[in-house]
């Protein structure tokens, strides 16, 4: 039963209104995007050589500078965009700020060089709504990436920010918030895919009176950065949900554990805790509702294990971080012994979305079993990197090659590794699947956290691998024998296939290992861990008996099995494959073919990389 708004709940919605109030759409305002993406080629500065011109140019008080999180495009970062036109500056560096200013700011003026240039049509596309890359996108939970500022809490207050929890506090029940979160059919965006509102339920159900509710905000997947980039654009819709969430379990205690090698998303989400707290959105009696909930942040050590949830646990407990056998699960006995619910941090996102337009609304969107967008953080041989959302059931086709933007070079693609290094590579004939739990699963593979890195041609599978198997041996908490072990042995195995001592016998070896592993393990690490083997056998197994059986590497990446040489009719003498060569092992006289002393040679592959005329090869 809706119970009446409180004064702070008033006084919050005509701080809003105030705000949207004082908002002119036609103003002029550079929004400048501050993602660690971004921020690594040097966006800071970009953002203080406006400072600089705006006043030296006497438009400082007539337009806004803003620094956004992650808009998404990471490719072509630096990124600048002019609003409220959306002119899409790429690859912007502090030289070009103060012509931005003089030309595009004060004249209207398009400035050619900075725009972005499709690389299928040859295109060059003015407005950010334009961009192939954004246009073919269903962004809700990135829609204010890019837009806001994640430091101001009034910038999320403006988007509509805190409505849904306003909405939680007096207008529903705690059960009926759980009962929209299990009609809307979300499912956990952390890997697993479980009902997130069955797992409410669950703990909210669990005997104590004591709960808690953690986001995992532990990212460890190579290439995969779609939590971190949510948190850096838009905190504050992470709080939300957990807000929310706690307020429909019944937990007043909250953590936020979250990786300490995110220096910047740390520090924004701190702040966010912080603001609400200010605002009266964190604490004793929230919005003057009576509901009490608080956070705390941990930073964790950077153990990949401890993104599955005991371990998880148990390192927040200050032990090391092991997992243990379940059950009891976590919302019947998690942290200190008590009901726990753990959602990852998209997952928490996504609750005050749904919560303001109602379970129906997120229901319409996916497909029968995985509902609603998901994001991914698209890495890779291909044109266009970045963060990506999507509705569930996309294809994979549509999805590397329409907003990816396919390859690059003009080199064939090959295969896609889904769910990070516990996932499994599907490959170029199996793209027509579409992107969900269920499909990804039967191929073999899973969709995880959201990691998606795509392989073209030059791409050696066995040595893919070995790559991951590599990533997760290391990253094995080592409790329990078959991870421990068998992840080891498999590595092993897959080294000396590599390296040219594969006998008959390995391929079925690894198969009959990853079985065991996969069905002895305690935990998720070593259930998923063996995926990345028998996926490329299954799929690529020519290549495994090409390097068995042959001693070669198809792809020319395994250095025991390959030689580099020079085509004499290709190579016109140009010098670039000798003077990059570290090993001195190239020579030969300008405008005359060149050669390459196998015996020098490290076999490193930088003489096929700078060629521009395809004249290095390999046997």
């Amino acid at each position: 039963m809706a119970k009446a708004r409180s004064v702070a709940a008033l006084e919050l919605e005509k701080r809003r209104e105030e705000i949207l109030g004082g908002q002119d759409p036609s103003r002029i305002s550079i929004k400048v995007c501050g993602g660690t993406g971004c921020l690594a080629l040097s966006s800071d500065e970009v953002a203080q050589a406006f400072e600089r011109e705006l006043r030296a140019q006497g438009v400082e008080g007539s337009v806004a500078l803003k620094t956004t999180g992650c808009p998404g495009f990471c490719e072509q970062g630096p990124l600048v965009v002019v609003h409220p036109q959306r002119i899409f500056y790429t690859h912007v560096k502090p030289d070009d700020v103060a012509e931005i200013v003089s030309k595009t700011i004060l004249q209207g003026e398009i400035i050619d060089r900075l725009l972005y240039k499709d690389p299928s049509s040859g295109e060059k596309i003015v407005y950010e709504t334009e961009v192939p890359f954004y246009k073919e996108q269903k962004r809700i939970l990135l829609k204010e990436s890019g837009l806001i500022d994640p430091r101001e809490i009034e910038d999320y207050l403006a988007a509509g920010g805190y409505k849904a929890l306003a909405r939680a506090l007096f207008e529903m029940t705690p059960d009926e918030v759980i009962a929209e979160i299990k009609q809307s059919g979300l499912r956990g965006r952390g890997g697993a895919g479980f009902s997130t509102g069955v797992k409410w339920e669950l703990c909210r159900q669990a005997k104590g009176e004591t709960k808690y509710i953690i986001c995992n905000a532990d990212e460890g997947d190579p290439g995969a950065f779609q939590d971190r980039g949510l948190i850096e654009a838009n905190p504050h819709s992470v709080l939300e949900g957990m807000i929310i969430g706690a307020y429909a379990i019944g937990a007043q205690q909250g953590f936020i554990y979250i990786r300490n090698e995110y220096p910047l998303a740390v520090e924004l989400i701190r702040l966010a805790v912080q603001q609400a707290r200010e605002r009266g959105l964190l604490g004793e009696d929230i919005l003057g509702s009576g509901a009490s909930f608080d956070v705390e942040i941990q930073l964790g050590a950077g153990a990949f294990v401890c993104g599955e949830e005991t371990a998880l646990i148990a390192s927040l407990e200050g032990r090391i971080g092991e997992p243990r056998t379940r059950p009891p699960y976590p919302a019947q006995s998690g942290l200190w012994g008590m009901p726990t619910n753990i959602n990852n941090v998209k997952t928490w996102a996504w609750v005050p979305h749904i919560i303001h337009n109602g379970a129906g609304w997120f229901s319409q969107m996916g497909t029968e079993k995985s509902k609603g967008t998901t994001v991914f953080s698209v890495v890779g041989k291909i044109k266009n990197t970045g963060l990506v959302e999507v509705p569930m059931g996309i294809s994979l086709r549509h999805l590397i090659e329409d907003i990816g933007g396919g390859a690059t070079n003009g080199k064939k693609l090959k295969a896609v590794q889904t769910g990070g290094p516990s996932g499994g590579c599907i490959p170029e004939s199996l793209w027509h699947l579409p992107v969900d739990y269920d499909s990804l699963r039967e191929a073999g593979s899973i969709m995880g956290s959201g990691g998606l890195i795509v392989m073209d041609e030059s791409t050696c599978m066995v040595d893919i691998a070995r790559y991951f198997l590599n990533f997760t041996k290391f990253e094995s908490c080592g409790k329990c024998t078959a991870c421990r072990e068998g992840v080891l042995r498999m590595y092993e195995i897959l080294d000396y296939i590599t390296r040219g001592y594969g006998q008959e016998g390995d391929i079925e070896l690894l198969e009959e290992l990853g079985k065991a592993v996969k069905a002895s393990s305690l935990c998720g690490l070593g259930q998923t861990a063996p995926n990345p083997v028998p996926t490329t056998i299954r799929y690529f197994r020519e290549e495994y008996e090409a390097h068995v059986k042959e001693k070669t590497c198809p792809a020319g990446v395994c250095k025991s099995l390959i030689t580099f040489y020079i085509v004499p009719e290709k190579c016109p003498g140009c010098g670039l494959c000798a003077r990059y060569c570290t090993e001195k092992s190239i020579s030969g006289e300008k405008n005359k073919p060149y050669f390459i002393d196998e015996e020098k040679c490290i076999r490193c592959g930088i003489c096929r990389e700078v060629c521009k005329f395809d004249a290095v090869l390999v046997k």
